[in-house]
């Protein structure tokens, strides 16, 4: 069975009514062991830095899809995408000796990335698209992360069910070469449909961990008190599994 079926399975099952196996510890235990598992041979078999495939322009699917939040219902944003996301800006806070907070412009002046890659979905569909940005590497070293920081937090502009949404990487997987914070998908600004004006691209994993509508980057030594403590808006909510290997 492909892992994302397997996840797919899994948040079935949940909300088909099998909270009891899912909240025995036995089967937690069992859960929380297969993705420590997958997460060691995926990077020990390719390697911390191991890149996904990447793909021809031949290759670009006609139509990429938004899933989730396709738009974000708030005045703050209708006002931005008006201004053409001119005004937009990312902040980086956190564990890093430089607090920052990037304009668009900003972040476009940065060393950019292109790469044509595979979006995997936990629903079970996949499509390819060319996304360009700065590697969120770069913007990490910007800033100057502290030796106490594990992992990276995205906060997002878009609600689920009256929650934010949020996602959150490793060190190994924010410093990845492919990581990027991208604003353009297929030569284009970033449509709103597909997280305009920014979202994170993290190529070894399924769709739900490349966060749209990217408000901030938050560097942390722990994941408790981030949400519900999972890592992840639907990690939190439906047991999605918070390394979501490909």
């Amino acid at each position: 069975m492909k892992r994302r079926n397997f996840v797919a399975g899994l948040a079935a099952a949940f909300t088909a009514g099998c909270s009891k196996i899912g909240d025995s510890q036995w089967f937690g235990s069992v859960v929380d062991g297969a993705e420590t598992l997958h997460r060691l041979a995926q990077r020990g078999l390719g390697g911390r830095d191991g890149l996904a495939r990447e793909y021809s322009p031949a290759d670009i699917s006609p139509f990429f899809r938004g899933n989730g939040s396709t738009d974000v219902d708030s005045d703050a944003y209708r006002q931005a995408q008006a201004e053409g996301f001119a005004n937009w800006r990312l902040g980086v806070t956190g564990l890093v000796d430089r607090e920052l907070s990037l304009s668009m412009d900003a972040l476009k002046a940065l060393p950019q990335r292109t790469q044509i890659t595979r979006h995997d979905c936990v629903e079970g569909w996949s499509a390819i698209g060319q996304w360009t940005g700065p590697q969120l590497g770069t913007i990490l070293r910007e800033a100057g992360v502290k030796p106490a920081a594990q992992y990276v937090v995205f906060r997002c502009a878009d609600t689920l069910g009256g929650a934010p949404y949020y996602e959150s990487v490793d060190m190994v997987d924010a410093l990845h070469p492919q990581t990027v914070v991208a604003h353009s998908l297929n030569g284009e600004p970033l449509p709103v449909a597909n997280g305009a004006p920014l979202r994170v691209r993290i190529e070894r994993q399924l769709g739900y961990k490349s966060a749209k509508y990217l408000t901030g980057i938050e560097v942390v030594s722990s994941l408790d008190g981030i949400g519900e403590g999972h890592g992840g808006y639907w990690e939190d909510r439906a047991g999605y599994q918070w390394y979501a290997g490909t």
